[in-house]
């Protein structure tokens, strides 16, 4: 199991990134504008559904790596923080596209759950993501590699799920509003960048000082 330290760390970083709207967040807020609450609050617990299979993977995947090389773990945790740097600087430069839209024709709250899940799952982004972000908060001196991971995962698409919702509660007018408006996707670009970089930056020096 990870230290608490490491968990309030964790939690600490998640929460960040969580209330920095992403494309899942505008996707679930979308559906509660065009639909209710009802439709946003399914969207978010087919995306938290669809973050499970992600986390199953990624505790397999970096056991697998453990298991074959120590340093080959390292060296995941390393290329993990650099990619993490390379999503804050891509969200920095990429300006939202303001004509980006979903499908809206309505849907009952079944099929809205299961397009969450598929969305999520189909999402490579979502796989690098975990594989990137996770591995920072592994240390195999701990125990079980896919314990940990599991139980970070976890706690990732848990707090997920209740940001997710509250977003989704909340997604009446004042999500339409926030949509609307040039500098609340501005300002989201700018902390999400800030975000992501500050945590590869720190992890990776983390890394480094342990060794």
């Amino acid at each position: 199991m990870p230290e608490s330290s490491t968990l309030a760390v964790f939690m600490a970083a998640t929460l960040a990134l969580l209330l920095v709207p992403g494309p899942a967040v505008l996707y679930i807020i979308a559906r509660g504008i065009d639909q209710g609450r009802g439709a946003g609050l399914a969207s978010a617990a087919g995306i938290a559904a669809g973050s499970l299979f992600h986390v199953a993977a990624a505790a397999l995947g970096l056991s697998a790596i453990l298991a074959s090389s120590a340093v080959a773990f390292s060296l995941v945790k390393y290329l993990g923080a650099a990619y993490l740097v390379y999503l804050g600087i891509r969200t920095l430069l990429t300006r939202p596209d303001p004509t980006a839209t979903i499908d809206r024709r309505p849907r009952t709250l079944r099929e809205l759950f299961g397009q969450g899940v598929i969305v999520q799952v189909l999402n490579p982004k979502i796989a690098l993501f975990f594989l990137a972000f996770l591995p920072q908060f592994v240390d195999p001196a701990r125990g079980s590699i896919t314990t940990q991971t599991l139980v970070l995962g976890g706690l990732l698409m848990a707090m997920g799920l209740c940001t997710d919702s509250l977003y989704a509660v909340i997604s009446g007018g004042a999500g339409d509003w926030l949509k609307r408006q040039p500098a609340f996707a501005s300002a989201q670009r700018y902390v999400a960048g800030v975000v992501f970089i500050g945590l590869g930056v720190t992890t990776a020096l983390t890394g480094a000082r342990s060794k």
